[in-house]
């Protein structure tokens, strides 16, 4: 299947140190940034932090819903699935989470992340 190439029509540079919004839910900090046809997302999540326990009392639903694709700059985070799979990412993975999911930072190291898939509505209601 073959797929129509991004067309990027300006030069532009922003970034995270002054995003266009900021989301700080319990031991999160999202760093959002728009660019023509794209956002990206830096997340830092603080150790203890926990899907389940920060964020879904924003979203309301019982496991993460969202997609996320993205790299890991540094830390550890664990994810556990729907149906039990449970894989940890580290610094210089790149990953791809389908929806129904639950996360936990590993360790005493902030989780940092640069997102591309879920960044536009990651911790909103």
């Amino acid at each position: 299947m073959a797929t129509a190439p991004i067309m990027v029509t300006q030069l532009v540079t922003k970034s995270h140190s002054s995003p266009d919004e900021l989301r700080t839910p319990a031991k999160t900090r999202v760093e959002v940034v728009r660019l023509p046809g794209f956002t990206m997302a830096r997340f830092n999540l603080e150790p203890g932090w926990r899907w389940s326990e920060c964020i879904k009392p924003i979203v309301k639903t019982e496991m993460c819903q969202m997609a996320h694709v993205g790299y890991v700059v540094s830390g550890r985070i664990t994810l556990r699935m729907r149906d039990g799979t449970q894989k940890t990412v580290g610094a210089g993975d790149f990953y791809a989470i389908p929806p129904g999911h639950d996360a936990w930072v590993e360790g005493n190291e902030t989780f940092v992340a640069v997102e591309v898939l879920s960044a536009e509505q990651y911790a909103k209601a």
